[in-house]
């Protein structure tokens, strides 16, 4: 499964078509996979939700990162 298949309604309900698996997002997380799919790098990503958040980039990063780390675990990403 790559997230590129993963449906994605506006109120974060993603479902995996291959799986049957659901899951629900938070807007961040919603933001951040639609941003992974169109293949915005991890930086791009931090970068707009530190403007968008009270975060710094580096910690808008660390979370991106983390969040990858769990897509991988929900086999979403390689």
């Amino acid at each position: 499964m790559r997230i590129e298949n993963l449906a994605v309604n506006k109120n974060g309900f993603a479902f995996d078509p291959t799986s049957g698996e659901t899951f629900t997002l938070n807007e961040t997380a919603k933001e951040i996979i639609e941003d992974l799919a169109r293949g915005v790098e991890e930086k791009e990503i931090a970068k707009k939700l530190s403007e968008e958040y009270d975060v710094t980039q580096e910690e808008a990063l660390n979370d991106v990162l983390d969040f990858k780390e769990k897509l991988k675990l929900y086999g979403l990403l390689p």
